[in-house]
């Protein structure tokens, strides 16, 4: 299950909530503010980070700005207790399921999150049979020529799309 950590007036958390539910794609949201993240949790965040406390927590806050607090010399009780005091230390949204953790909104590295039943309908699809191909298929011919620095085909008289 995706598990979405989020803050009132976060714009990337809302982004991230329209993401999942225009995908219908169930996931549990945890306001920071309303609830305790207790012990465990702050563990698991800073495990599955790949730079720990630097990933989740961001140093440009008005708290750590304002206290001169040093994160980097805290043991990591400390640190889970200073998350706990401090929630809005964290940067949001933070986005994780079993295989995929994510800090902020990315409209790209998002899709991690897509179900594979969705994957694999996008990925086998072929656009072969379909009736304005000779009008679309050249145009994605053409960009992935462009994108691949070749001068592109000359593109066809009349084409309906």
């Amino acid at each position: 299950m995706i598990v979405v950590y989020t803050s009132p007036g976060c714009a990337g958390c809302r982004k991230v909530k329209r993401w999942l539910k225009d995908r219908n794609v169930p996931y549990i949201e945890k306001n920071i503010f309303k609830v305790l993240l207790n012990e465990n949790e702050i563990k698991h965040l800073l495990v599955r980070s790949e730079n720990g406390a630097d990933d989740i927590i961001s140093k440009r806050s008005k708290i750590i700005q304002e206290s001169g607090v040093d994160i980097d010399s805290m043991t990591t009780d400390e640190l889970i207790h200073f998350i706990q005091q401090n929630p809005s230390v964290l940067k949001r949204p933070i986005i994780l399921d079993e295989k995929s953790f994510q800090v902020g909104y990315d409209s790209e590295e998002v899709t991690v999150f897509e179900p594979n039943e969705l994957r694999s309908i996008v990925d086998g699809y072929s656009c072969d049979g379909c009736p304005v191909y000779s009008g679309c298929g050249e145009v994605r011919k053409e960009a992935a020529a462009a994108a691949d620095g070749e001068k592109p085909a000359a593109a066809p008289e009349s084409s309906t799309h």
